[in-house]
């Protein structure tokens, strides 16, 4: 474990010890969620059998002041999602796993304080933050990194990291606000071990392995400057004649490794390295009786893409040490339908557009100029809200791919959640969903609240 995360538990340890005793406990409420899953992959394998403990702490110290502390302990008979293999150490020096073995990790999820000073709302510690509106996929919902241990069928709450940060939110007006986020915790997505059930093989994201191409080395450059390199984020909230209105700032390192390789005749050496990024987002919503449109904008100056080895100007990747940037621009425009009885059907158009795109010598980019994806989602519950079933569906436009999500759930008591999922993936294995068309998957559930 590392020195500087034992020092900040400790510290923080006593603060939660004396702030128990202070209360004497009148103010201070444990629960706690028990999971387990179960799933089977096409081929009749188990892939995963794990249990989750997420127990959850909140204490109120005083009338403006209180804390929530929130930890998972996560066991898993199988080794399938990785917890062995080669991975990026991409976790900070004060976040990441407490404990990790080949079957079990134990984190602090979040731990942070909430209070009011000079008519500001501040939450000061590990948290969440989520911006943006879209499903499924993300264009300014890019504050805190993720795990893609399951790629992105695990829910987003469960799946982003939280980060250390101080988050400032000051009311302007009766509707009105204005957010603002420093974030010290330099911790980035995790992507899948080598070697686990949803291991990125897609040259869409990293380098494509060549034939009677050695990789010679392999070198991970991650900022560590708690201060140099803070990330900062700004949010102004607005009601206006009945649509809720957000713009966006955020100055951060983009959350994925640039892979750039020096390629020689025979070998190529890979230097893994974090880029700085100004992402500038709006996103607008309105109700018009049963119908409601979502919009989301995101305009980042650097985005980065990987580059062909031997496409049809190899001399192309070597200039550029395989990877070329441009500034990009995002968008999705959302329209939900709740007009049938406990159900609501919605559909999703993202696209994102290379700006500075050049044909002479982009050609051997991975990655089209414009990139199209639509999604579908439908949810209805039924017999008293007892059960429910949610299916979403993304289709690539661009590479004829998809992935399909069906859950049916039962809330067989109050506090009991029974589920069975289906989660499917189709394409090319070249593509972002095709690359794990092995690891469709049937997954039954149960999860208990006390």
């Amino acid at each position: 474990m590392k020195k500087a995360y034992i020092s900040l538990l400790v510290f923080l340890g006593g603060i939660i010890s004396t702030s128990v005793n202070v209360t004497q406990a009148a103010n201070a409420e444990l629960s706690s969620i028990f999971q387990t899953e179960l799933a089977i992959t096409k081929g009749s394998t188990v892939q995963k059998f794990e249990s989750i403990w997420q127990p959850e702490l909140n204490v109120v110290l005083s009338n403006a002041i209180a804390m929530t502390f929130i930890a998972r302990l996560r066991a898993d008979t199988q080794h399938n999602l990785g917890y062995e293999g080669d991975r990026l150490d991409t976790a900070s020096s004060f976040n990441g796993a407490v404990l990790e073995g080949n079957h079990a990790d134990f984190e602090i999820r979040e731990w942070y304080v909430d209070t009011e000073m000079a008519g500001v709302f501040w939450r000061l510690g590990k948290q969440q933050v989520v911006w943006g509106q879209a499903d499924g996929l993300k264009i300014l919902d890019v504050v805190n990194p993720q795990s893609y241990r399951e790629f992105i069928v695990d829910d987003f709450d469960d799946s982003r990291i939280p980060l250390w940060m101080i988050n400032a939110e000051i009311p302007i007006g009766e509707d009105d606000s204005l957010q603002l986020l420093w974030i010290v915790d330099q911790s980035y997505h995790r992507f899948a071990n080598n070697g686990s059930d949803y291991q990125i093989t897609s040259p869409l994201l990293v380098p494509k392995p060549v034939e009677g191409i050695e990789i010679i080395s392999f070198e991970l450059h991650k900022p560590n400057n708690v201060l140099k390199d803070s990330d900062f984020g700004l949010r102004y909230s607005k009601f206006y004649q009945g649509w809720d209105l957000t713009f966006n700032y955020l100055y951060h390192y983009l959350d994925s490794p640039i892979f750039y390789q020096q390629l020689n005749d025979s070998t190529v050496a890979i230097a893994a390295k974090y880029q700085r990024n100004h992402l500038l987002g709006f996103t607008a919503s309105k109700a018009f009786d049963d119908w409601t449109i979502r919009s989301e904008v995101g305009y980042s100056t650097k985005s980065y893409h990987l580059l062909d080895p031997f496409g049809e100007n190899s001399q192309t990747f070597i200039d550029y040490q395989g990877v070329r940037d441009s500034s990009d621009l995002s968008s999705v425009i959302g329209l939900d339908w709740q007009g049938l009885e406990n159900a609501m059907l919605s559909i999703q158009w993202f696209q994102s557009s290379l700006l500075d795109y050049d044909d002479n010598i982009d050609s051997v980019m991975f990655r089209p100029k414009r990139s199209q994806i639509w999604s579908f989602l439908y949810q209805k519950s039924f017999v008293n809200d007892t059960w429910a079933i949610e299916a979403l569906m993304m289709y690539g436009v661009d590479q004829h791919d998809n992935s399909v999500q069906v859950e049916l759930s039962h809330m067989l008591e109050e506090n009991i959640k029974l589920w069975l999922n289906v989660d499917l993936f189709g394409g090319n294995n070249q593509s972002l969903f095709g690359q794990f068309n092995e690891t469709d998957r049937l997954v039954f559930g149960v999860e208990w609240g006390f």
